[in-house]
């Protein structure tokens, strides 16, 4: 039972790592089985197909980052403007190590699949659809939190800002791949918090 386990994890981990680096259609089953030490048959026992493992992906890749990232960070109690901070922050370390281990930025996993099969595959597009509802609720939230306090005019419309806010980040992420550049994961990230400040200063000059 134990090898079982961990043979699905290791096709889950290779999905991650080999598609999310290169794409989907540059991957095919039988190099996901080489890499992962897996054999086609037991890939088959698993997934019934190349898309069904990219669904596991898709998942196991939104799970680590709310783990290891969202939650963290928007269960803590820090303002909203240093959570979209620390949330640039560690966007610009991860894309910083990764292209440190293999030459070059990968950008947002997620995002890249999103680009690449959208159009494609109705199944996967909508799966990521779902995750990028949720990302976005981390983000209204915040906004609705920061409303509550003063610190956001009550004219701000939570959920369209926290769909700009992740069209943002989705934005920068592709920039820094574009660029194989970090450090414009950086620099571009200081705009995220702004999104939120202009609509605060876009609200007081109407009221003048």
């Amino acid at each position: 039972m134990g090898r079982t386990s961990t043979a699905k994890e290791k096709l889950i981990s290779s999905a991650i790592e080999l598609i999310g680096t290169r794409s989907y259609n540059a991957v095919g089953v039988q190099e996901l089985c080489d890499h992962s030490g897996v054999k086609k048959g037991s890939f088959y026992h698993f997934f019934p197909s190349k898309r069904d493992l990219t669904l596991e992906a898709l998942d196991a890749m939104w799970n680590m980052f709310k783990n290891e990232t969202l939650d963290p960070v928007f269960n803590s109690d820090i303002s909203p403007v240093d959570k979209f901070n620390a949330i640039a922050v560690k966007s610009y370390e991860h894309q910083s190590s990764t292209k440190d281990c293999i030459g070059c930025v990968t950008g947002c996993g997620i995002g890249n699949l999103a680009l690449e099969l959208s159009t494609q595959d109705e199944i996967i597009r909508q799966k990521i659809e779902q995750i990028f509802e949720q990302w976005a609720q981390y983000f209204e939230d915040v906004i609705v939190d920061a409303i509550n306090d003063g610190d956001l005019s009550v004219d701000t419309d939570p959920r369209s800002t926290s769909q700009a806010i992740l069209a943002y980040v989705e934005g920068v992420s592709l920039m820094g791949k574009t660029f194989n550049d970090p450090n414009m994961i950086s620099r571009l990230s200081e705009g995220m918090a702004q999104i939120c400040i202009s609509k605060k200063k876009t609200a007081a000059g109407e009221r003048m």
